[in-house]
């Protein structure tokens, strides 16, 4: 055994299937090692979309997700894509080979410093200088991506300690990290303080963000907010947590979200911000849920408490296990007013479109494509006009919504639909981006053939980077800039010709109801252009 077939053995016994990536000299040895394994690899055509992809399959299946590509600038194509996963928190364990250790700055053929160049979106980062190390090393890297705030972990092997023999293989029980105990047990006593200041509002309301997915307690906080009838809005990364149509469930909040949604955060007397960061896109005015309001906040990571708004109830631990423990006591609120005055909320202030006829309407078209789609299917969002139209419109049911949020990551709809479907092939993944997003992934479309991932792509067309257009059009009164994409975008049609790829183009409402049937009726891969109004606006 090498050190190669280690990190091979190492992550079986991490229950890894599928390693996303591209090879390359300096990952030779465990590209080849993992040929005697079951484990299956998948050569993206791209490094930055190995770990989008690896990001994908960590969010649908719970598990982490790990890629693995090579020196120089294959390791540093895969930067954009660990920093992406950094910013919304999602565990990938992300394997970069590297010149031999001798070697190591010398400023030899495709040596780059990758440890040093993720230092700041990466939990953690190694370099294998030890061969003997790599079982611990791997066992670390897999507790710490995955415990307390998750997110990337990067392993930096060099092909000689790949190359190297193995004495004493030993695959670690338990990890034992002096300086990393996440806390997730939360204070009894925060608890019950929580419990008194809900016993006495009389207009609560719950902000849940992408930390009730990554702690796996959407079911505990459901029933938290139906036992106790408290409104529940969400941010970005959220959605999901309640299903679209549930009764306690009042939107998105933020910039880009439902009116009725920010004015419940408004007028609440305690809002529980529940695995959200207070970051800019949902909370623009931080003052404005902290004056005379109780604020609790709920994280796992104690950094993000206190950052961006000041909290009255601080309260440190896991999502899960701290719902679990407050479902334990027993209280009661009474609020059916508040509640009645949000439905109304919801009811007026929804958005007003008046879309062009002979366009494809996207928010309608949206809503029809989610009624059509599978209870538990995948829905992936791209960055864009495309993102926003998704939040506001998708209705999920018992599946995913995902989507880059923190970083806001063009291009990454389409490999993180293919990791998700690939991480569980029996649910209907379904990636939706822009013309723009869409040409910054489409290489993808040969990954997904060679490997018979299955994935529906739809490509919501209207010749411009439509986000950055809208932009310019309401700061610099329709004065663009760079933003006219119509001369260089491909036929799509040719280009699904090309892939072998059945395409199907919808003009307008008129018959999109029946082109949404045909192509979601068989699970295979498929492209659909919608053609949208160039001057459509999300607001």
């Amino acid at each position: 055994m090498n050190g190669a077939d280690a990190i091979v053995k190492c992550l079986e016994q991490e229950g890894v299937t599928t390693v996303y990536g591209y090879p390359g000299v300096a990952i030779a040895p465990f590209y080849n090692s993992i040929l005697n394994s079951d484990i299956r690899t998948i050569l993206v055509r791209t490094e930055q979309n190995a770990a989008h992809a690896a990001s994908g399959e960590a969010r649908v299946v719970g598990h982490v997700g790990v890629c693995a590509v090579t020196s120089g600038p294959g390791a540093t194509n895969l930067i954009t894509g660990i920093a992406t996963a950094f910013a919304d928190s999602i565990p990938i364990v992300c394997i970069t080979g590297q010149v031999k250790s001798d070697d190591m700055g010398s400023d030899v053929f495709q040596e780059a410093d990758i440890t040093g160049a993720v230092e700041s979106f990466v939990k953690y980062s190694y370099i294998v200088k030890n061969v003997e190390d790599i079982p611990r090393i791997v066992k670390e890297a897999f507790y710490i991506a995955n415990s307390g705030r998750k997110g990337p972990v990067l392993i930096d092997v060099p092909i000689d300690v790949q190359n190297a023999p193995v004495k004493n293989f030993k695959y670690p029980a338990e990890v034992n990290i002096r300086a990393y105990k996440p806390t997730i047990k939360g204070h009894i006593v925060q608890i019950k303080k929580v419990i008194k200041e809900l016993e006495k509002a009389k207009r609560p309301i719950i902000c849940a963000g992408g930390g009730v997915h990554l702690s796996d307690a959407v079911c505990e906080l459901r029933d938290f907010a139906h036992k106790h009838r408290i409104p529940v809005v969400t941010t970005m990364m959220g959605i999901g947590v309640m299903q679209t149509n549930d009764a306690m469930h009042f939107g998105m909040v933020g910039n880009n979200g439902k009116a009725y949604a920010n004015r419940a955060m408004n007028e609440a007397d305690v809002i529980m911000m529940v695995g959200a960061r207070v970051a800019d896109r949902a909370i623009s005015q931080p003052d404005l849920i902290t004056a005379n309001k109780i604020l609790v906040h709920i994280d796992v990571d104690p950094a993000e408490i206190g950052k961006n708004a000041g909290a009255s109830i601080p309260l440190v631990g896991d999502i899960k296990h701290i719902f679990e423990d407050i479902a334990k006591e027993d209280f009661t609120c009474e609020h059916e007013e508040w509640i009645s005055l949000l439905e109304e909320y919801r009811n007026t202030m929804g958005p007003k479109r008046n879309p062009n006829p002979d366009y494809v309407d996207p928010a309608a078209f949206i809503t029809m494509l989610s009624n059509a789609m599978q209870d538990n299917a995948v829905y992936v969002a791209d960055v864009g006009q495309n993102q926003i139209w998704s939040c506001n419109y998708h209705i999920v049911k018992d599946g995913r919504f995902l989507t880059s949020g923190g970083m806001g990551t063009m291009g990454y709809s389409i490999p993180a639909a293919m990791g998700a479907k690939r991480g569980d092939m029996s649910r209907q993944a379904i990636a939706v981006c822009g013309d723009g997003s869409f040409q910054m992934s489409m290489m993808e479309l040969a990954t997904m053939i060679q490997h018979e991932i299955p994935v529906k792509i739809i490509v919501m067309k209207n010749n411009y980077l439509g986000m950055v257009r809208e932009y310019q059009h309401y700061t610099y009164k329709d004065h663009y800039s760079v933003v006219d994409i119509k001369a260089g975008t491909p036929d799509l049609e040719k280009l699904a010709a090309a892939y072998d790829i059945p395409f199907i183009r919808v003009e307008n409402m008129s018959d999109a109801e029946e082109k949404i049937n045909a192509f979601l009726k068989e699970d295979n891969t498929m492209l659909m252009e919608c053609l949208i109004d160039p001057m459509d606006l999300v607001k």
